[in-house]
């Protein structure tokens, strides 16, 4: 009698135990190459769905909406097929616009600019079941970008710190680190440490170009990522053309990452540069592009951080300062540029390109060209910046060839890579861009992250924004979801693969 009681029990331990293994191993076998949509919503219009953020303790979508008004919208996400508008958090007390949201623990951070957006912005976290106001944290000048790390003891925020029209005011570009369990206790870094570094930087392709501004001011920040084990975090400085690397146990910036340049005269790397061409031609020109990523997500392979970037561009465009001109509009060196036709709207006179770089023997010509972003998304080695991959002209084909490219972008940034995603499908670590100008999402595998593969394109609502990726163990429909806010027409959108 008691053996057979004791045979119980440890069936049952077994059992658990098992129980427990299985549900932390949690696999859907899916198809990566299949992703199909299953769910809208409309929830305004221009800047009515920007970034979104999932709770799945209580299958809630939070949607930032700076629409008519400031809010979150709270959309019930139990049936992606159907989902509603179930409540709205007002941001009106809290200051200007809602920049990002995230979600970790039945709480969710929001980002939240001054109404003066030079004046120190916020970060509020609410209960994602009532809604209610836990804490409001000081963090650095315009908020941008919001995360939690993985182990949810860290909220962090990517604070740009622009310049007013006038550059009269331009604060400090600022990474907060919020200590989440310190209730909530706040330091936020700058760069000024690494102003002495700035000539080295620069010969590797870092900017540091504003209207007489610090270096510590110049700098903008823009996105962030963290590392599985919630050690490390990597933010984009997209109008410098870099990749800053903290240290989040000693909440030091460690290291900044400039990314250099991409040439467009290489084999794999033609593109269309005109809109006036009458045709969508890719050809190799005497110009290279500044990468300048927008969003990032890190890839942990074989020991290794792999850093994957959308590389959109941006420029700063202010009452006191502008950096861009048509080609058209310069004046090019004669033996750099021989061709006198090169300046017509045909070829490369309609490009748009930065003043800020490119006479590089100081005569007032122009020597080199650079524009905007790289038209493509890029694989970094996190611990030194390393290129491993760039997806060169390939985001361009493959929206050429599903006949949705838009060729009045030709002579800007192209389909302008804006947001990136990744995780597990199946058996696959996929990666998912968004591309602002074309209304699209690329899907790739990137099970080798030294050489990702295209599976897949799907379209979406109107200048996708926010592209987030939820797995299949924290799913309403228990397989895996992708989720794409587009700010022009405040469209949300839910995407799902077949299973095999």
């Amino acid at each position: 009698m008691k053996k057979s009681l004791v045979i119980l029990s440890l069936s049952f331990l077994f059992l658990l135990s098992n129980c427990d293994k299985n549900e932390a191993e949690f696999f859907v076998n899916e198809d990566a190459a299949t992703f199909a949509e299953i769910g809208t919503i409309d929830i305004g219009d221009v800047g009515a769905a920007e970034i979104s953020a999932y709770d799945p303790a209580t299958n809630k979508l939070f949607v930032v909406n700076n629409g008519t008004v400031n809010k979150i919208d709270v959309i019930d996400f139990t049936d992606p097929a159907k989902m509603s508008v179930i409540a709205s958090i007002s941001m009106t007390p809290y200051g200007g616009a809602v920049n990002s949201v995230a979600v970790s623990n039945g709480k969710l951070a929001a980002a939240i600019e001054s109404v003066d957006k030079q004046a120190t912005g916020k970060v509020v976290v609410f209960n994602t079941t009532d809604y209610k106001e836990v804490k409001t944290i000081t963090v650095g000048a315009l908020p941008d970008m919001i995360t939690y790390s993985p182990d949810g003891r860290f909220i962090l925020t990517a604070n740009e710190g622009e310049p007013n029209a006038t550059y009269k005011n331009d604060p400090l570009g600022t990474i907060s680190i919020i200590s989440v369990n310190d209730n909530y206790s706040v330091s936020t870094l700058d760069f000024s440490s690494f102003s002495s570094q700035q000539a080295s930087l620069t010969a590797k392709g870092f900017r540091i170009f504003g209207l007489n501004a610090s270096f510590a001011q110049d700098i903008e920040p823009e996105y962030i990522t963290v590392s599985d084990d919630s050690k490390t975090a990597w933010v984009t400085l997209q109008e410098n053309n870099a990749i800053a690397k903290i240290n989040l146990e000693t909440k030091a910036i460690t290291s900044i990452l400039p990314l250099g340049f991409k040439d467009y005269n290489v084999d794999g790397n033609a593109v269309d540069i005109s809109d006036r061409d009458n045709l969508v031609a890719a050809n190799k020109w005497n110009i290279k592009g500044m990468y300048q990523p927008d969003a990032i997500s890190v890839v942990e392979n074989g020991g290794i951080p792999y850093l994957f970037t959308a590389n959109e561009g941006d420029s700063r465009e202010y009452t006191a300062f502008a950096e861009i001109k048509r080609v058209s509009a310069l004046k090019l060196d004669a033996t750099a540029f021989p061709d006198a036709t090169f300046k017509t709207d045909a070829k490369a006179g309609r490009l748009n390109v930065t003043t800020t770089l490119g006479d590089t023997d100081g005569d007032g010509d122009f020597d080199q060209l650079y524009s905007l972003g790289a038209r493509s998304f890029s694989v970094w080695n996190g611990n030194d910046g390393a290129l491993v991959f760039d997806s060169k002209n390939e985001l361009d084909t493959k929206v050429i060839a599903a006949g949705v490219y838009d060729d009045a972008r030709s002579d800007d940034k192209s389909v302008e890579p804006e947001g990136i995603a990744t995780g597990m499908v199946g058996n696959k670590k996929v990666a998912f861009v968004g591309m602002e100008r074309v209304d699209a999402v690329a899907i790739y595998d990137i099970s080798n992250p030294k050489a990702p593969v295209f599976l897949q394109l799907v379209k979406c609502g109107d200048a996708p924004e926010g592209v987030l990726f939820i797995p299949a163990k924290n799913s309403p429909t228990q397989k895996s979801l992708l989720v794409v806010s587009s700010e022009n027409d405040g469209v949300v959108k839910v995407y799902q693969p077949k299973t095999l």
